[in-house]
């Protein structure tokens, strides 16, 4: 059974930064295309960053130049590194795995709130 878990969200100031982990058991990590996603209170859920099993990037505009994913395949793990954090980046911040067998997975989310 695939599971995805999430760490590493908390309250922060405005200007500040997290960093968030999302560790995958029960899957062939680094045959994955794996991404981060927040939902805001009241909006849809948006996709944040995505690196695909070739290390193929992208960002969605309003995170570019502050966030940075990554991925540590011995260590089954993505990373999410979220700096000059703003209010607007309050959300819970869900962890997506979509295998090469077109299988999606989410994480349960964890919370990040932006706020002096």
């Amino acid at each position: 059974q695939v599971q995805l878990v999430e760490s590493g969200g908390g309250l922060v100031q405005p200007g500040g930064s997290l960093s968030l982990s999302c560790a995958a058991s029960g899957t062939t990590f680094s045959r994955n295309d794996m991404g981060w996603y927040r939902q805001a209170p009241g909006k849809q859920r948006d996709m944040v960053a995505t690196i695909t099993s070739g290390n193929s990037i992208k960002y969605a505009d309003s995170v570019k130049g502050r966030f940075t994913i990554s991925r540590d395949n011995a260590k089954n793990t993505v990373y999410l590194q979220m700096n000059s954090l703003e209010p607007e980046d309050t959300a819970v911040y869900y962890c997506h795995a979509l295998t090469p067998y077109a299988m999606i997975y989410w994480g349960k989310g964890t919370l990040v709130a932006v706020s002096s």
